[in-house]
């Protein structure tokens, strides 16, 4: 029973990707057809698949409903959605929402930007640990015996010539994102994004999430990106406000 409920969810997985037919599913879970069907048919019939007219198979309405519901139960999300909406109405630049899933880091909001660039990100989709703000900025909050157990388990993946790949590296950039409060990602995640990222602290001050601003460079060079940071803390600082926390006194 595990191994068929492993398969349907690989199934299901499979097409996040892209719609499949029976046979491009069977060749790609290493089994029989048969043993596909066998798996699509509860799916199908309980709407979490669809078969169109080609007889490819697609996600179905199910999830949609349920992909909903889980956004719905992020209460981060919930309360940072009115407070990034207006940050990105302004500025109309690519906005995340991130937030500790395990050991991931998993973007659970993305509003787009007015440039018409789209970003690879999406919601639901785990962010890259050493190439990404919103990254560096919640592993910032580790403890350092922590941090280094999490350091040790990434896979240092070069994604662009500026990614860092060197586990030391990371953790000085890491240590040097929790000195001072933000983090950037200087086209190290995608070719000509940059980006920078904040932390959005709970009611004990601990890092909740991060926000981050991306911006293509054609568009917006480094150096002007950085005159978002104003605008991105208060916008982090409102949010952490409404989830309890209590700014110290300047």
């Amino acid at each position: 029973m595990s191994q068929s409920l492993q398969r349907a969810l690989h199934i299901l997985t499979l097409l996040g990707d892209e719609p499949a037919s029976l046979d491009d599913l069977a060749g790609q879970l290493g089994v029989h057809k048969t043993t596909v069907l066998r798996l699509l048919r509860p799916l199908t019939e309980e709407h979490f698949t669809y078969r169109d007219e080609q007889h490819r198979y697609h996600l179905g309405a199910r999830l949609l409903e349920l992909a909903a519901a889980a956004a719905d139960q992020r209460t981060l999300r919930v309360i940072a959605s009115p407070h990034l909406t207006s940050f990105n109405r302004e500025y109309g630049r690519t906005t995340h929402l991130a937030e500790r899933e395990g050991s991931n880091v998993v973007y659970i909001e993305k509003l787009e930007s007015r440039d018409q660039i789209r970003m690879f990100s999406r919601v639901g989709t785990a962010a890259n640990l050493n190439s990404t703000g919103v990254a560096k900025v919640i592993l910032a909050d580790l403890p350092d015996d922590q941090l280094e157990r999490e350091v040790d388990r990434i896979d240092f993946v070069r994604r662009t010539p500026n990614t860092i790949t060197d586990p030391g590296v990371f953790l000085r950039e890491v240590r040097e994102v929790r000195e001072r409060g933000w983090a950037t990602d200087r086209e190290e995640n995608e070719p000509s994004i940059n980006c920078i990222a904040m932390p959005v602290r709970g009611q004990s001050g601990r890092v909740l999430g991060a926000v981050s601003v991306s911006v293509p460079d054609v568009v917006l060079p480094y150096e002007e990106l950085l005159g978002l940071l104003d605008p991105l803390r208060a916008t982090c600082t409102a949010i952490s406000v409404d989830c309890g926390y209590r700014p110290p006194e300047s």
